[in-house]
């Protein structure tokens, strides 16, 4: 069974306006999903790798989604030794990931309630 879905809003870059929509619609489907408790956001981190706007963006975006999920986890910190990752992935099971333990700081984890 499937727990997460990702979602790409940075390739090609999108518009803010757009970038929120595309989330609004993915955490509506995660949602509503009898399997699906996890969305992985591809934000990218910016040219600079200090963080970009949409970056920026789907963190402000998350932040103001909290209460409608269960937790937030920034890529840098998705790791098995994380607190936060431990409770999420015991709970929806271990599903494989590429980018658990990658201290990716272009991606967003979103556990959803």
């Amino acid at each position: 069974m499937n727990v997460i879905h990702t979602i790409d809003v940075a390739h090609p870059p999108l518009h803010p306006d757009v970038v929120e929509r595309e989330l609004n619609t993915a955490l509506s489907t995660v949602r509503n999903s009898s399997s699906l408790r996890v969305l992985k956001i591809i934000h990218g981190h910016g040219s600079t790798g200090k963080g970009g706007s949409t970056k920026e963006i789907v963190r402000n975006w998350a932040f103001r989604q909290r209460s409608r999920v269960r937790g937030i986890i920034n890529g840098e910190n998705y790791e098995v030794y994380d607190a936060d990752v431990q409770e999420m992935r015991s709970e929806v099971g271990q599903y494989p990931d590429i980018d658990l333990n990658s201290g990716n700081p272009g991606i967003t984890v979103v556990w959803v309630k």
